[in-house]
């Protein structure tokens, strides 16, 4: 097997999984995003989107916060140093793998 194909068995399976693909890519572009803009972006169901935004939190790669803006709960979550660095790694190895 070439090894430009090895690459591919050893990216981060965290990020690989499509949904938190989408959720990564999509945090990767902006400093911050709440739960209802993250999933219209991602086009997720509720708790889809939920169970993917814990696994990447258990990971590290993602920061949750929740809050409040006026009276309406709001949950805003942003890459962690460490997400933000492992997208980028996950993104390099993937493009090493595929050109």
């Amino acid at each position: 097997m070439s090894k430009r194909l090895l690459e591919i068995a050893d990216l981060d399976r965290v990020i690989h999984e499509p949904a938190r693909l989408m959720i990564a890519a999509t945090l990767y572009l902006v400093d911050e995003a709440d739960f209802l803009y993250l999933q219209r972006q991602t086009e997720l169901t509720k708790g889809n989107l939920s169970s993917h935004l814990a696994k990447l939190q258990e990971a590290g790669y993602v920061d949750i916060e929740k809050t409040y803006r006026g009276k309406i709960p709001l949950t805003l979550c942003r890459l962690t140093k460490k997400g933000r660095s492992s997208f980028h790694a996950y993104e390099a190895a993937l493009k090493r793998a595929l050109f």
